[in-house]
């Protein structure tokens, strides 16, 4: 029996790598998206490409009804989650903090926290040991910005990411009796649309030319971070975050 695997925000991005990638790699793929169907459904064909039984749920993680629904869905179409990336995120406005909007904060901290630890409650549920489970692995997306604050740009999505690392520590040790590991990866600055989105178009470039290794990551380099902390492969590692940032 193929491990089925949820991935939030998985339209695009880091999330869309990280379904095809665990597609090619024996996984059954739920996907959540938020409101692009056609792309949602192009991750689906490729990872029926790849062999995968998949699926599209639509739905915003930062509410907990769509959440319920996301992984109801996912255990009628698939069955019983093995496998959770938490990927869905927001960046928001590139700016100060003084300039920040109460509803940007709002959006921010709903879906990047409190999105996260829905997700993680209804995985718990099914995943644990405890409940019939036969436990599992939980993969939360945190950011080099929780270490280094953001200042000037993103201090309120730095700070949800570090509430992500903080829920990372607590639950890799709270379910870890319960056949569950939970780990995070603190990710560099990535190839992907949210800088754009964010009014901020040359942080990529500009950060490429401080990293060590003179690029910013790609979306797959992310995905297959994800892949090793979700593999038998790390079975004795819970609770830790794996930075990939080429060395920034």
């Amino acid at each position: 029996m193929r491990p089925i695997c949820i991935v939030t925000g998985a339209s695009h991005g880091i999330g869309a790598a990280t379904a095809r990638l665990f597609s090619a790699q024996g996984y059954d793929i739920c996907i959540n998206y938020l409101s692009d169907h056609a792309a949602a459904g192009e991750v689906v064909a490729a990872c029926e490409a790849n062999g995968a039984r998949a699926i599209a749920v639509q739905g915003d993680v930062g509410d907990r009804a769509d959440v319920q629904g996301l992984f109801e869905q996912c255990d009628t179409g698939l069955g019983r989650v093995s496998c959770l990336i938490n990927n869905a995120g927001l960046i928001g406005k590139a700016g100060k903090l003084v300039d920040l909007d109460p509803a940007t904060l709002e959006k921010t901290f709903q879906v990047n926290v409190f999105g996260l630890v829905y997700c993680i409650q209804q995985a718990a549920v099914r995943m644990s040991t405890k409940n019939g489970g036969s436990g599992g692995s939980i993969v939360n997306m945190s950011s080099l910005a929780a270490a280094l604050g953001s200042p000037n740009e993103y201090i309120h999505y730095a700070a949800t990411k570090g509430a992500v690392e903080s829920i990372t520590f607590g639950t890799g040790k709270e379910l870890a009796p319960e056949g569950i590991r939970v780990n995070a990866i603190r990710v560099g600055t990535t190839n992907t649309r949210i800088h754009s989105q964010g009014g901020n178009p040359d942080r990529p470039a500009r950060i490429a030319a401080i990293t060590p290794m003179g690029r910013i990551a790609e979306p797959d380099d992310i995905a297959r971070a994800a892949l090793w902390l979700a593999s038998p492969g790390s079975g004795f590692v819970t609770g830790t975050l794996l930075t990939v940032s080429g060395g920034l």
